[in-house]
């Protein structure tokens, strides 16, 4: 995580809209939203509870996840922009504890009048998200209403995405889709990667679960009929892919050399630990499904309810059209030379750029709830205009050229929030809730 940089050198070097920050208090709680992109439309991205070594670290994550989304929005030409939350916490919250933060998480996001949606990710569930919601109904995106039938779990959908991606990866890889008799190694069986073991199996594969929680893996494994592996043989262990399906940065110049698959398709977010380890991966004939695409089914299906799809098989036919997408990007990327990392990128890079093309022909529009966008961004409020003091982290933003035309503004004196514009918008880490 990280190279030991702080707070404030995290946010100064990224190229996102803005950082929200704020420490809860009463569980010592570094809360961080990352709001990276809106061409497309609002951030949304979901929340990710962790423990972290250093408060930094859990920013440097946000960061990193929030321009995931972009990429993955992009990837699925879905109107929405690329934004995560990370709630470093100091220790597992359970009970009491765990509702009063996520109830103050919820009036964090009502303090961004609707700049920022977010959902379920690793170290939350279901239940958080709904406490989210009681709290800050616009803030929570895609979860059903109480009592409805509707799924309330991604998890599912993200596995069917990866599912169709793996049949993509091993069709351009051995020349046929068929993933009878493959040897698929799951590393991590969650929320995810247990859904995404079922599956396999039921197509035929050979799987392999692999999980730090040796409970689980072993409870998967029993399930599925299947072999565990030890966390520490993960990456030398011969299989056709390798699934990660846990946490990221598993992919780097330590791991890489000691793979023995000829894919690599899974579930975790920003798999890579570097920019250039897909290429690290090409070098060795590993054909790689960039994590944002082929992970990018429980995000596709839940903004699509959001945008009032139905559950059922044409949902369903959608997601497993993320097959079909991985597919040109692997053609894209052999016949320029590159890795499919690259191809993917490039992808994204066109979709952004049509938008943003269209949003200048435009020139500005009015949003349902009537919020002005110019450009991509949503205008700030000149009411909330003033002066911000940084010695003290309080005030109200601070207008620049470009943060008049940057994100929605909190009203930083109601609220435990304040801001100032590094280079777009940088919210202070020095506001606490009291």
């Amino acid at each position: 995580m990280g190279d030991g940089s702080s707070l404030t050198d995290l946010i100064r070097g990224w190229d996102g809209l803005a950082v929200v920050t704020s420490l809860d208090a009463p569980t010592g709680t570094w809360m961080f939203i990352a709001l990276h992109d809106d061409t497309l439309g609002r951030p949304v991205g979901g929340c990710r509870m962790k423990q972290y070594e250093r408060q930094e670290d859990g920013l440097y994550d946000a960061l990193r996840l929030a321009e995931g989304m972009t990429h993955k929005w992009a990837a699925m030409d879905l109107p929405y922009g690329g934004g995560k939350s990370v709630l470093a916490v100091p220790r597992p919250m359970q009970g009491d504890e765990r509702r009063g933060l996520l109830q103050r998480f919820g009036q964090l996001l009502n303090s961004l009048k609707g700049a920022y949606g977010t959902g379920e990710d690793l170290g939350t569930t279901p239940a958080d998200i709904r406490e989210i919601e009681r709290v800050s109904p616009e803030g929570v995106v895609g979860l059903p209403p109480e009592g409805s039938d509707r799924p309330v779990d991604p998890g599912p959908y993200t596995a069917l995405g990866v599912v169709a991606g793996i049949r993509s990866a091993v069709g351009h890889r051995f020349g046929s889709t068929d993933l009878g008799g493959r040897r698929i190694l799951i590393q991590g069986v969650g929320d995810v990667g247990a859904p995404l073991a079922y599956l396999l199996a039921e197509a035929g594969a050979e799987v392999l679960v692999s999980d730090v929680d040796e409970a689980r893996a072993r409870q998967v494994a029993e399930a599925v009929g299947t072999s565990r592996v030890a966390p520490d043989h993960v990456y030398d262990t011969p299989c056709d892919v390798y699934a990660p399906s846990a946490v990221g940065a598993t992919l780097n110049e330590r791991t890489i050399p000691k793979l023995k698959c000829a894919i690599v398709a899974g579930s975790a977010n920003n798999q890579l630990e570097r920019p250039e380890d897909g290429e690290r991966l090409r070098e060795r004939g590993i054909v790689y499904a960039p994590d944002y695409i082929i992970n990018a089914g429980g995000a596709m299906a839940f903004g699509l309810m959001a945008l009032g799809r139905e559950p059922g098989p044409a949902l369903d036919a959608r997601v497993e059209g993320i097959g079909g997408t991985l597919s040109a990007i692997f053609v894209e990327a052999d016949e320029s030379g590159r890795s499919p990392v690259e191809a993917a990128r490039a992808r994204v890079e066109r979709v952004l750029a049509r938008a943003r093309a269209e949003q200048r022909g435009r020139g500005g529009d009015l949003d349902a709830s009537g919020r002005i966008w110019f450009n991509g961004h949503f205008t700030v409020a000149p009411e909330l205009i003033g002066n911000f003091d940084p010695a003290s982290g309080r005030g109200p933003v601070e207008q620049s050229a470009p943060a008049a035309s940057g994100l929605l503004a909190p009203e930083a004196r109601a609220t435990p929030l304040s801001c100032y514009p590094v280079p777009h918008l940088m919210l202070s880490p020095t506001s606490i809730w009291e």
